[in-house]
């Protein structure tokens, strides 16, 4: 790839910025400018403003946890009470239970990823490894 971004240090010239403010937003945790996301869920592989490279980033399954955790259980919790009390139309559920599951399922998995991905930065995450001594 012409021009691959390095991965530097966040010591130096740059202010060290919260992953929550940086991560919720999608924008670069080094620089706070440069935007993290190149479709929805996609990472860029780097900044377009201070150059970092997104090649640490590695959030694997932590957005969609959260959100199973978070957001399905309450929503699909929601949709059978709805059945049970109500026993309502189908089309009651497409209206009601359909919204509230896609609120609370798909639209945080992105701020959710963006701060996973920060605070990779921010604590300077790595693989783990067995100290000699």
């Amino acid at each position: 790839m012409p021009g691959k971004m390095e991965a530097q240090p966040q010591d130096g010239p740059w202010p060290k910025l919260e992953p929550i403010r940086t991560g919720l937003r999608g924008r670069c945790p080094r620089c706070g400018q440069g935007h993290l996301f190149q479709g929805f869920l996609k990472l860029r592989d780097g900044c377009e403003v201070c150059g970092l490279s997104y090649d640490f980033a590695d959030p694997a399954d932590g957005p969609a946890f959260f959100v199973i955790c978070f957001g399905c259980v309450p929503a699909v919790t929601f949709a059978l009470l709805l059945e049970i009390w109500l026993s309502p139309a189908w089309w009651v559920h497409l209206v009601t239970s359909l919204p509230f599951l896609i609120v609370t399922c798909v639209l945080p998995l992105r701020p959710l990823k963006g701060w996973l991905v920060c605070s990779q930065f921010f604590f300077k995450a790595g693989e783990g490894r067995i100290a000699d001594g």
